[in-house]
Order: C-alpha cells, then structure tokens, then sequence
C-alpha cells in the first residue's frame, strides 16, 4: 500500500471484513488535482456491482478551486477497474445474507489512485460494545508495558 490519502472511519466499526481487494477508480484530471490536495471523503459511500460492473457511490470529492468548466459533479457514481473474474467473484460473495462491499480506503500506489474494498458482514451492536472493550484493554496493556509497571 502506498500514501494514504482517505480512510472510511466507520468501515471497521459496522463491518467484519472478510477479505480485501485492490481497485481502479475512473477519475478526470480535476478529481485528481482535489485528491492530491485531500479532499476526498470516503464516509457513508457504498460499492455496488450493476450489469457486469462494479461502481462506488455517494464518494465526495471537493470540486478542484482552479478547475471551472473542467469541474465534475462531487457526488457523482464512479466506476471501479477490476477483472471481470474478480467481479463475478464478488458478485458470488455478495449474494449471501448481510454481506456486502466496503470501501475500507483509498491510497496512491505509484502515481496511481487505488480503492481498497473488503467484504464486509455487518455487525450487531454487541459485537460492536465487544470490539471497543478489547480494544480498550490492548491499550491498557501497552501502557502499562510501557510504563514499566
């Protein structure tokens, strides 16, 4: 993984990702003028697969300050760039009960923008309570490790 350039803060936290893969994102030059200056927000976006392709919605990318008519609209759906196999694969995945696609984050891998997308199966609010007390301990732990104590 390369530069991180936007992490989705609640993928972890609502999901149990199973298994990730890499993608493409489809983007015209003023996207990638506003996501090299970090203006993209992953929270509430979705991925989805429709007709053979797959798609992220609702990703905002702030519109680029020196772009005029070259502006895209910030919400618009944007297609994502894996192999045919790897979506039909995905597409078997997601037609289980409560499993769906997440995008975890988003990075450059060389001077290219990449998406991380899991497989995630939603939480219950008590798996949720369960995952913050172990974090919670593992922090405790390391300080007093740390501390000497």
């Amino acid at each position: 993984m390369g530069k991180l350039i936007a992490k989705n803060p609640t993928a972890r936290h609502n999901y149990t990702i199973s298994s990730t893969f890499e993608a493409g994102i489809v983007l015209s030059g003023t996207e990638i003028k506003s996501i090299r200056n970090g203006k993209v927000n992953l929270k509430d976006t979705y991925v989805n697969i429709k007709n053979g392709e797959i798609f992220i919605y609702s990703m905002h990318i702030s519109p680029y300050e020196f772009g005029n008519i070259f502006n895209k609209d910030p919400l618009r759906n944007r297609k994502l760039l894996l192999h045919q196999k790897e979506i039909f694969k995905l597409a078997g995945m997601i037609k289980e009960k409560g499993v769906s696609l997440v995008p975890i984050s988003m990075y450059f891998s060389g001077n290219k923008v990449k998406l991380e997308i899991g497989i995630g199966k939603g939480k219950k609010l008590y798996d949720k309570r369960e995952t913050i007390a172990k974090r919670d301990a593992e922090k405790k732990i390391n300080r007093a490790l740390k501390g000497g104590f």
